[in-house]
């Protein structure tokens, strides 16, 4: 049986595989998993809740909070909001965990359900593995004051932006910044910190529905707000997917600055100002080449992790490294949050702008690019990647072909059955000539 917790939670077509009553089974295993643990000795156990707007969002809220209450845990909704809000109101209002509703970039009908351990932190596999365990198992259930009661926070927001505003180091006053919230749960909070901070702020995908999140807009969908910063002459486009943990820019000529762009900059802005941990920068293996040649050509050191941000995170951790992530716009910043937080990001990209009073495809400069390549080769046993010496002999060729400039990297994938195949080389028309290339014999070989 698949494990049911993928690399960031529960996540599938809600009311079919999400559903209201898996909701509620995992709350309960979750509070009966963290009371064994110790988690709540000597007091009485509280949560927070937290949900993007979708639709279906609004039935999985009661479901979870339900659980809990019925499992003898408080618990405080706080209504739509970013994930990254969740993970610091956890801490902030010293909840003993955290869940958050959302299917992040993905379409409006898919939902998801993430958890968040004290101190904003998401949960290790241990522990997710423990509680799908545990799942529909008998229990004694508490009655009267025992079990947990159900408030509401008004302001949640309001005190998450006030978080965000006191971190950055200046105001943005001048800069003409077109905002893409993906008609998600940056709607509120992301506008209303860059206006905070000075900026003038065009938005568009802030009306939600609770059906049209990230449907053409957001940080998956960027020819909106590209033509937008064009149209409006804007120095800045900003774009968030659904949860608003990700975030991508668009420079004034509408060309798309990706998160290993973003991460070069703040890389170097960090390292200014004696914020950047060991002179390191995480990032996964999927960061473009022409990223870590750019780090190192500047001094400074890169550790790449498996794709996925809890994997970047942990090696964060582990390193006490301040700045990690992905290319995807997942975008770590420790010294101020736990998790990927995309608004955060955001305001410190555009504070170094107005700061540097250099445009921002002028610092994005300090990276090039290497053209990249990616096939999906499908149809074949994704099982026998590391064992295939014809495959081994190609990969062997092709990277003695790129040299130092470029690179290959070959990942079976983790849902489906086939195989990418990622070539980055000097020119565009050899990265396609070397991935095609591979892809054939991916193909021939494990077909």
């Amino acid at each position: 049986m698949a494990r049911l917790f993928g690399t960031d939670g529960v996540r599938g077509l809600a009311n079919r595989e999400v559903t209201a009553e898996l909701a509620l089974d995992l709350s309960v295993a979750a509070a009966h998993v963290l009371a064994e643990r110790g988690e709540f000795a000597g007091h009485r156990p509280k949560a927070v809740i937290g949900r993007d707007p979708r639709a279906s969002g609004e039935f999985l809220e009661a479901a979870v909070a339900a659980g809990l209450a019925s499992a003898g845990v408080d618990v405080v909704r706080l209504g739509v909001l970013p994930t990254p809000a969740v993970a610091y109101l956890t801490i902030a209002l010293e909840a003993d965990f955290g869940v958050m509703l959302s299917a992040s970039h993905n379409p409006a009908e898919d939902n998801g359900i993430k958890f968040f351990a004290r101190g904003g932190l998401k949960l290790d596999d241990e522990v997710e593995d423990a509680i799908e365990a545990r799942l529909k198992e008998p229990w004694e259930r508490p009655v009267g004051n025992g079990v947990g009661r159900i408030t509401d926070l008004a302001d949640g927001v309001e005190r998450y932006v006030d978080y965000l505003v006191g971190t950055v180091p200046n105001r943005l006053d001048g800069l003409t910044v077109v905002l893409d919230a993906a008609h998600g749960a940056a709607s509120v909070a992301a506008p209303a910190a860059l206006r905070r901070l000075g900026a003038e702020v065009i938005t568009i995908g802030d009306a939600p529905d609770g059906l049209n999140i990230n449907d053409g807009c957001g940080s998956t969908h960027l020819d909106l707000l590209r033509a937008k910063v064009v149209e409006h002459g804007a120095d800045v486009g900003v774009a968030h997917d659904g949860d608003a943990d990700r975030m991508l820019a668009v420079d004034a000529a509408g060309e798309v600055v990706d998160g290993d762009q973003v991460m070069a900059i703040l890389a170097l802005t960090l390292r200014e100002r004696g914020g950047l941990a060991a002179d390191t920068v995480v990032a996964t293996v999927m960061a473009n080449l022409g990223f870590k040649i750019a780090m190192e050509r500047a001094g400074l050191n890169v550790v790449q992790t498996a794709v996925g941000d809890r994997y970047v995170l942990e090696a964060m951790r582990e390193g006490g490294y301040t700045l990690g992530g992905e290319q995807s716009g997942h975008i770590i910043m420790q010294q101020y949050a736990t998790t990927g937080d995309g608004i955060l990001a955001g305001l410190h990209l555009l504070a170094r702008v107005a700061e540097s009073g250099k445009p921002l495809a002028e610092l994005a400069a300090v990276m090039r690019k290497l053209p990249q390549v990616m096939v999906n080769v499908r149809g074949v046993d994704k099982t026998r990647v590391g064992t295939s010496t014809e495959l081994a002999d190609a990969i062997s060729a092709a990277e003695l072909e790129l040299g130092e400039r470029g690179r290959v990297l070959l990942r079976p994938s983790g849902t489906e059955p086939l195989v990418r195949v990622m070539v980055e080389a000097d020119t565009q028309e050899q990265a396609d000539l070397v991935a095609h290339r591979l892809a054939d014999v991916v193909s021939s070989a494990l077909g």
